[in-house]
C-alpha cells in the first residue's frame, strides 16, 4: 500500500487528505505485460450501435409533442433593430412560440455586429414550418457601418466593432534576456512574415439540443464536450439550482473545442421549450455552424530570429496579430515556440473585425506558432548550411523530443532518401520531405465516479464524463474489466449524464488523463472493500488476493480460489458501492511530437499531394492503443485540411461570409488522405497523458517544408492552394 493525498471538499471547501491505495508501481498501472485490456488495442465498445445506427445522438430524441426550434439571425455584419414584429410569424399554421429581443435581452441584442448573430428564434410542429416562420418575422435594420478583414481593422479610420473599445486590443507583451544584444551576437539574422488563416471546427454533428421542461426542472439532451458546464450554464441564466438541470450526451459527433457550455442556442432551446410547454429540438444547419458556433483565428506573425553561424538560436522577435472575430483572443504561445532562445521578445494583439467569435479550437494557437517557427527553423538551416534536422536537435531542450526526430528521421531515411538542396529534380513532378514538431500540455484531475458491486456478482460504473468520439466509453470499460480480472461484457457503465459523478469537460487533451485514474482509483479500491470482505475465509490479508481471468485467488496459492461470483455473493445482501475520485501518481501533461512529411508537387498547375506522413508521438502509459491511433489519424487529417485547404472567406463589400457551406469551404476528401504511418515514443513510467491536440499541430509546417524542398518555392500563407504555390514559383525564377 502507499499513501497519495487527494482533494475533498467538507461543508462546501477543498480539504486535502491522505489516503492508503495499493501500490502499483512507478507511472500507477503496474506490469502492463500481463494485462489483458489495459495497453492493449481494442475494439470500442459501441462501434457495433454507431456503424448500424443504433446509438442516438442529440439529433435522433423524439418526444411526444415535440416542437422543433429554429434561429433568426442578423442579415448585416452591423446594424440597429429599431423594429422587430413576429405577427406575421406566428399567424402561420403549426408555429407555437416565437422569442424576440425584449424576451430575454442577455440572448438576443438589438445590436448586430456580425452577420448571423441571434435575434430571434421561433418554434413550429415541423423544420419547415418554423424556417417558414424565420422568414415571416419583418425585421427593420438601421445599417451601420462595418470591418471584417484584421488589417482594415487595424486602421484608426476602421469602422468600429464594439462601442466600448477599439479594435485593436492591448498588446501582450513576452519578453526575456535583451534583445538588442541577442541579435548584436547573431552571424546571421533572418526576417520573414507568416499568414494562417481562419478555420472552421467542422464537427460532424452540429450543435444542437433537446430540451423539456416539467415544471422548473429542465432535461436536456445536448451535443456538447461537457455536460455539467451546459447544466451550470442553463441554471444560472434561469435562476433554478443546477440539481434542477439534467444535461445527457449519450453519443456526440466531434466538438473540437466548440461544445463547451449551453451557448446561446442551448438558452434559446431552452427558452423556447419554456414559452410552449413543450419539448424543442434545435440543430444547428451547416452554415450556422460557420457562421456563429466559432473558429479557429487567424494569425499574421512578424518574426526575426538569430544564430550564430554554428547553428545556436540567441535572439527572437515576433509581432502578431489576428483576429479571433467579435469577442474572444487570437493570441497563441507567448514565448518562442519549442527552442531555447536567451533573448527574446514577443507582442501580440487581437484585432476585432464584424465576423463571428472564435472558440478554442484543438490545440489553440500552437499549429499557428508551430507554422512560423518550423518554416523559420528551416529558412535559418539553409542560411547556415545546416540540416534542418541539425539546427533542431542543436536548440531543442526536450530530450523526448530530441528522440523521436531522431526516431521519425531513420524511419523515413532522412539521410538517405532527401535531397538536401532543394529542387535538385527535373521534370514537372517533384518531391520533397519536411519536418515540424510541438509540444503540447494536457494533464487531468478533478473526476469523480462510482462503483457498484451487487452480490450477484454483476458491477456498475458511473461516471459524469462524456464521449466525444475519442474513445471514452471503451477506456472506463477497459480499466474497470482490468481491475475486476472480468470480461468487458461484465461491466456496466453509464456516462454522459449530471446525475453521475462529476466530470470535467473533454477538451484539451485531458480526458483520457482524468477519466482513467479516476475509474481505476474507485475500482481498485471498491475491489479492495470486497477483498476485505472475504479475505477471512482464505486466512490472508486483503492485500494478498488477486482477482483474474473471473476469479479471486490467493497471489501466492492460485489454488486457493472462488469464481467472482462466489465473492461477490459472501456479500449477502449488501452490495459494495464506492464513491471515488481522479488520483495523483496515474497521469501526466506535457507531450512532445514530431511529423514527417513527403509529398509532390506539379509545378505546372501548383497542385501539391501530401503523399507520406510519419508521426512520432508521446502519451505516456497508451490505455488502447486502437484509439489512440484514431486520435493521431484525425489530428494528421485535421492538420493537412488546415495547411492545404480549409479558409474562411469574408467579403469586405458584404462583410458576409462566402464559402458557408461544405462545398465551397474546401475539406479533406478520401482521396487526399494520405499514408499515415505512427510511430509510439512509449514513456509508461508516467502513466496516461492524452493526445488529441498534439497530433495536429505540427503538420501544416512541415508540408511547407517539404514543399521547399521539392520545388524551393517558399510559401508563408496557408492554405497552401495552387495559387500561392505558382506565385512562390515566379518568384524563384525571377530570382
Amino acid at each position: 500500500m502507499k499513501t497519495v493525498t487527494i482533494t475533498i471538499q467538507e461543508d462546501g471547501e477543498p480539504r486535502e487528505i491522505e489516503i492508503q491505495v495499493p501500490d502499483t508501481g512507478e507511472g500507477g498501472w503496474g506490469d502492463l505485460s500481463k494485462n489483458t485490456y489495459v495497453n492493449k488495442p481494442h475494439t470500442r465498445v459501441d462501434a457495433v450501435d454507431k456503424v448500424t445506427g443504433r446509438a442516438k445522438y442529440t439529433a435522433d430524441i423524439k418526444l411526444p409533442g415535440l416542437l422543433y426550434g429554429r434561429i433568426l439571425r442578423s442579415a448585416h455584419p452591423r446594424a440597429r433593430i429599431n423594429r422587430i414584429d413576429a405577427t406575421r410569424a406566428m399567424a402561420l399554421p403549426g408555429v407555437s412560440v416565437v422569442v424576440l429581443p425584449n424576451d430575454d435581452p442577455e440572448v438576443f441584442s438589438r445590436e448586430c455586429r456580425f452577420a448571423g448573430q441571434e435575434i430571434a428564434a421561433v418554434a413550429a410542429t415541423t423544420p419547415e414550418v418554423a424556417e417558414d416562420a424565420l422568414h415571416a418575422i419583418d425585421v427593420d435594420y438601421e445599417v451601420l457601418p462595418f470591418v471584417v478583414d484584421e488589417d482594415a481593422a487595424r486602421d484608426p479610420d476602421a469602422a468600429q466593432v464594439h462601442s466600448d473599445r477599439g479594435n485593436v486590443g492591448e498588446p501582450r507583451v513576452g519578453e526575456q534576456g535583451d534583445i538588442a544584444a541577442g541579435f548584436a551576437q547573431a552571424d546571421v539574422t533572418l526576417e520573414a512574415s507568416y499568414r494562417c488563416q481562419v478555420q472552421s471546427h467542422i464537427a460532424l454533428e452540429t450543435h444542437g439540443n433537446v430540451c423539456q421542461w416539467e415544471g422548473d426542472k429542465l432535461t436536456v439532451w445536448a451535443s456538447t464536450q461537457g455536460v455539467f458546464s451546459v447544466r451550470g450554464e442553463l441554471a444560472g441564466h434561469f435562476g433554478i439550482p443546477e440539481t434542477n438541470v439534467r444535461v445527457i450526451t449519450e453519443f456526440m459527433g466531434g466538438g473540437f473545442g466548440a461544445k463547451f457550455g449551453a451557448r446561446k442556442e442551448g438558452v434559446i432551446c431552452a427558452l423556447l421549450a419554456r414559452k410552449a410547454g413543450a419539448p424543442v429540438k434545435l440543430m444547428l444547419t451547416r452554415k450556422e455552424e460557420h457562421l456563429s458556433t466559432g473558429n479557429r483565428p487567424s494569425a499574421v506573425q512578424h518574426v526575426k530570429l538569430g544564430a550564430t553561424s554554428d547553428g545556436k538560436l540567441v535572439a527572437y522577435e515576433r509581432s502578431n496579430y489576428g483576429t479571433p472575430g467579435v469577442a474572444g483572443s487570437a493570441n497563441i504561445p507567448g514565448a518562442p515556440y519549442l527552442y531555447e532562445i536567451p533573448n527574446y521578445r514577443i507582442e501580440q494583439t487581437s484585432v476585432f473585425t464584424n465576423a463571428g467569435p472564435m472558440a478554442a479550437q484543438r490545440a489553440p494557437g500552437h499549429p499557428q506558432a508551430a507554422f512560423a517557427m518550423e518554416s523559420m527553423m528551416d529558412e535559418m538551416a539553409e542560411a547556415l548550411g545546416m540540416d534542418p534536422i541539425d539546427i533542431r536537435q542543436m536548440n531543442d531542450p526536450d530530450e523526448a523530443r530530441r528522440n523521436m526526430v531522431a526516431m521519425g528521421a531513420e524511419h523515413i531515411g532522412w539521410k538517405t532518401r532527401r535531397s538536401a538542396t532543394p529542387n535538385s529534380q527535373t521534370g514537372r513532378i517533384k518531391t520533397g520531405m519536411g519536418v515540424g514538431s510541438c509540444r503540447w500540455g494536457g494533464g487531468g484531475g478533478r473526476t469523480q465516479a462510482e462503483c457498484t458491486i451487487n452480490p450477484d456478482g454483476s458491477v456498475h460504473v458511473k461516471c459524469g464524463t462524456q464521449d466525444i468520439g475519442t474513445g471514452t466509453l471503451t477506456l472506463v470499460h477497459m480499466v474497470a474489466a482490468e481491475e475486476f480480472g472480468l470480461k468487458i461484457e461484465d461491466i456496466t457503465v453509464g456516462i454522459g449524464d449530471t446525475n453521475y459523478p462529476y466530470s470535467g469537460g473533454s477538451g484539451g487533451s485531458t480526458t483520457a488523463a482524468s477519466v482513467s485514474p479516476a475509474i481505476k482509483g474507485t475500482t481498485m479500491l471498491a475491489k479492495l472493500e470486497l477483498f476485505k470482505k472475504i479475505a477471512p475465509n482464505f486466512g490472508v490479508e486483503p492485500g494478498e488476493l488477486v482477482a483474474s481471468d473471473g476469479n479471486v485467488f490467493v497471489g501466492s496459492d492460485p489454488s486457493r480460489s472462488m469464481t467472482w461470483q462466489q465473492a461477490a455473493a459472501q456479500l449477502g445482501d449488501e452490495p459494495i458501492f464506492f464513491h471515488g475520485q481522479w488520483l495523483p501518481g496515474y497521469s501526466d501533461s506535457g507531450v512532445p511530437g514530431v511529423h514527417f512529411v513527403e509529398v509532390s508537387v506539379d509545378t505546372e498547375t501548383g497542385l501539391v499531394k501530401v503523399d507520406r506522413v510519419v508521426a512520432v508521438h508521446n502519451s505516456g502509459m497508451i490505455l488502447n492503443p486502437l484509439t489512440w491511433a484514431s486520435q493521431v489519424n484525425g489530428g494528421v487529417l485535421m492538420g493537412i485540411g488546415y495547411g492545404m485547404y480549409e479558409n474562411r472567406i469574408m467579403d469586405p463589400a458584404t462583410g458576409y461570409m462566402v464559402n458557408a457551406n461544405l462545398e465551397d469551404y474546401k475539406v479533406m476528401g478520401s482521396m487526399d488522405i494520405p499514408e499515415i504511418e505512427i510511430l509510439r515514443y512509449d514513456e509508461p513510467e508516467r502513466g496516461v497523458i492524452g493526445i488529441g491536440e498534439p497530433a495536429t499541430i505540427p503538420t501544416p509546417a512541415s508540408i511547407a517544408n517539404a514543399i521547399y524542398n521539392a520545388c524551393g518555392a517558399r510559401i508563408r500563407e496557408m492554405p497552401f492552394t495552387p495559387d500561392k504555390v505558382l506565385s512562390a514559383l515566379a518568384a524563384v525564377k525571377e530570382g
